[in-house]
This record gives structure tokens, C-alpha cells and sequence, in this order.
């Protein structure tokens, strides 16, 4: 049963990354690819630069990147779309993330939409797009060529609106910075803007965390997302290894008050972290991440088929960053051609990552679809389910959490997490 602390490990992806192994012989794209529905794929662009290291990011990135390796990886970028240009390939929807995309100058941002519209095919403008950023490269430049794609979300990283408090999280900025790029973003005018806050940083009170859910909400932002603050290994935070006895309890009590803080505000809670206004509507074409491939394009993207999901190599120590994004920059193209690591799902690895991807939603598990596509149902293929309804973690049938089931989320997605995922997870060696 869950148990222990609920901040285990966010599930963003299923499998975890560090449950991928070198993959031998190494696939072919073009077999990988040849039998997978191609109609509606998500395009993911990794930029591996960040103008600093966040105390904080376990995330595939290096800062302060020479000027020529941005140029050389705009170069490789092209080769590697090059091999992932199916025939018949539509993708419903794209985002940038990394590192931070708009680290590249506004000539570089219009380079990189040139290889993904006239290589890969993407309509940029065209389909929703989602783009990452941060206070000190938000700039009217650089958005106005996001603008000119069609982006139609921009996701800014701010963390907290308190000096001392970002700095504890490894994040010096300014909150002038921060106001300036908002009202940057604001004067672009993006249609969807999401704001990132962190909880649970060492000095932060619940009065402190208002002061920056306010300063957030005298933005309107179309989106919030509320992050519990995670120390990892090889991170800035992880080198201190601070111990707290009382973190969980100070993280759930801030969680809790941002939560009916945004509640209040008139937002709808999506999932565990993300919050969006009732306004924000949809329309772009019909994308299901339960069902749909990824296409992951760049030295740090994940590619889902239905039986595989792979990337190249995964690292987090700044060494061992540059090495493999070495590595990358100097590949000859026929190389890109290739899978390189990966995890290949069988049938009930597709059921599990299924369910754990919808669950931990606030609508919860679609029983008629999940059935639809499995024969089987949800409830049928994971009896353990019902232990989630007896702890009051979920509705009577299992399949949506309650508000204390999504508060738990980071614990109850490691807890359906496989045997065979978890044993590979364990034996990932940090570097």
C-alpha cells in the first residue's frame, strides 16, 4: 500500500529515463517507425543551453554555452530531422523546451522553426506550440519571432518573486527581471501564458509563498504551475546535502495553500502541479499522450512509439553533460539514423503506462477508451486499484483521485510503477 512520504518521484514520463538501457543491436529509425500511426505525432525540440544552472535542474542542459557550439548543434539538429522526415508524418502539436530555447539569439530561434517546417513539416504557425523561457531571455526580440510561428503558450520559469528565496533555490535573479519579462511576454501577446512556482524552499513560510502566489495572480496567468521543490543527486542543491526532518509536512501545508489559493482565484486544477483558468480552450487538432507517438528531436529528447521509447544518453553532472553533448556535435549524420537507448514496452507496460498517465490527472482513468484499446478493463488489469478507494486516495471505482489522492500524486505513481521498471531504475548509475 502508499505509504512513506508523498514526494517520492514525479512521473512526468513513464517509463522513468533512467530505466533506458543502450540498445543492441542499435534499430533503425525507419524500422522503428515504419508500422507506428504517423497521423497525429508530437514534436519535441530540446535545446540543451540555459544561461545558468538552476540549484535545483536535474534536466539535460549546459550553461553558458560558446556561441559556435549553439551553431553546431543548430547543424546537427538539421541532420537528425533529416532522418525522422517520415513520408505521411502530421504532427498535432509541438513544443521547445530544454535547457531554455530562447538562450538561442532571435536569428537562431527563426533557424531552428526553419528546420522544423521545412525539414520535418511541422505548420508552425499552424498547431498549438508550447515554448520554454526564462526571466533574463524573454526578451521583445526573441518573442517576437516565437509569435510569428504561431506559439501559442510560453512557460517562464519564475520560481519565487523573492530574491532571497530563488537564491536559496540556486536561482539568483531579480524580481525587476522577473516583472520585466512578464510584461514582455504579456506585450507579445501569447495567447496562453504559464508561470512556474516552486514550494518547499529552505526559508519559505506560508506567508512568504502567498506573497508570490499573489504577485503570480496579478498576472492572470492563462496557467500556474506549483512544483514541489525535489533535491537530486549531482543537482547544486543535491552537492549540500541538506536533511530536514520536517519537509514533507512544510511542503503539504504549501501545497495545500496554493492549491485553495488558486482554487480561489477561479482555477481549475488539471493535475497534482497544474492549475488553468476555466477561459483557456483548446482547439488545436486531437492529441492523445496515452496513445499518440512523440517525436523527439535534439540531444536531450525522448521518441515514444507504442513498443519503444528511446533518446540518446542521459546524464545530469556537468561533466558528463558536455560529454555526451560532445558526443552529439560530433556524430557524422548517417548516425542519426539510429535509436540509441531505450526501453521497449510490452503489452502490459503499455497498459501500465496507460493508466499511471491518465490517473494522475484530475479527470482520471476514461474506462470505455482505456477498454477501447486493450479489451480489457482498467479496474480488471489492476486490482490494487481499489486500495487507492479504501485509503479515500480515490472515487468509489478507482479510477479518479480525490483531492487527497492528487495531493499523493508523486507517491502513488511510483507506487504502480513495475517491478521491471523500478529493479531498472534502481540499477541507473548517476553520473
Amino acid at each position: 500500500m502508499i505509504d512513506g512520504s508523498p514526494y517520492q518521484g514525479y512521473l512526468y514520463a513513464y517509463p522513468h529515463k533512467t530505466s533506458y538501457r543502450p540498445l543492441e543491436p542499435r534499430p533503425a529509425l525507419a524500422d522503428v517507425w515504419r508500422d507506428e500511426p504517423l497521423d497525429a505525432l508530437f514534436l519535441y525540440v530540446h535545446v540543451p543551453f540555459c544561461e545558468m544552472r538552476c540549484g535545483f535542474c536535474n534536466l539535460f542542459t549546459r550553461a553558458n554555452a560558446p556561441a559556435s557550439m549553439v551553431t553546431d548543434y543548430l547543424r546537427q539538429l538539421r541532420h537528425q530531422a533529416a532522418h525522422l522526415a517520415f513520408d505521411g508524418a502530421t504532427f498535432a502539436r509541438a513544443a521547445f523546451g530544454g535547457g531554455t530555447p530562447t538562450y538561442l539569439e532571435a536569428d537562431e530561434l527563426a533557424d531552428l522553426f526553419d528546420i522544423c517546417t521545412s525539414v520535418l513539416g511541422a505548420r508552425l504557425p499552424g498547431i498549438p506550440l508550447s515554448v520554454e523561457t526564462s526571466p533574463a531571455t524573454a526578451t521583445p526580440d526573441r518573442l517576437a519571432v516565437l509569435t510569428a510561428h504561431g506559439t501559442t503558450r510560453v512557460s517562464i520559469g519564475v520560481q519565487s518573486f523573492l530574491d532571497a528565496e530563488a537564491h536559496a533555490a540556486g536561482r539568483p535573479q531579480r524580481r525587476a527581471d522577473v516583472e520585466r519579462a512578464l510584461g514582455a511576454i504579456r506585450d507579445a501577446r501569447v495567447p496562453v501564458l504559464n508561470l512556474d512556482l516552486i514550494y518547499g524552499i529552505d526559508g519559505q513560510t506560508p506567508e512568504s509563498w502567498q506573497l508570490s502566489l499573489d504577485a503570480a495572480l496579478a498576472w492572470r496567468p492563462e496557467e500556474i504551475f506549483l512544483y514541489p521543490l525535489y533535491v537530486r543527486p549531482l543537482t547544486g542543491l543535491g552537492r549540500r546535502a541538506v536533511s530536514r526532518d520536517d519537509w514533507d509536512t512544510q511542503r503539504l501545508t504549501l501545497y495545500r495553500q496554493g492549491r485553495d489559493a488558486l482554487l480561489a482565484a477561479g482555477y481549475r486544477q488539471e493535475s497534482m502541479r497544474q492549475f488553468r483558468l476555466p477561459s483557456v480552450r483548446d482547439d488545436g487538432p486531437d492529441y492523445s499522450c496515452q496513445d499518440d507517438g512523440m517525436i523527439g528531436l535534439g540531444c536531450g529528447a525522448r521518441s515514444y512509439t507504442r513498443e519503444l521509447h528511446y533518446s540518446f544518453d542521459y546524464a545530469v553532472g556537468i561533466g558528463e553533460v558536455r560529454a555526451v553533448l560532445d558526443d552529439y556535435l560530433s556524430r557524422p549524420p548517417a548516425d542519426f539514423g539510429y535509436a540509441e537507448v531505450g526501453f521497449r514496452l510490452d503489452e502490459a507496460e503499455q497498459r501500465r503506462r496507460w493508466l499511471i498517465k491518465s490517473l494522475l490527472r484530475a479527470e482520471g482513468v476514461n474506462a470505455s477508451a482505456y477498454r477501447k484499446q486493450f479489451g480489457t478493463g482498467p479496474e480488471e488489469d489492476f486490482p490494487q486499484l481499489a486500495q487507492l478507494t479504501t485509503a479515500g486516495l480515490a472515487e468509489p471505482d478507482g479510477l479518479r483521485l480525490t483531492p487527497a489522492g492528487l495531493e499523493r500524486s508523486d507517491a502513488i505513481g511510483p507506487w504502480l510503477t513495475s517491478v521491471s521498471v523500478r529493479h531498472a531504475m534502481a540499477g541507473y548509475q548517476a553520473r
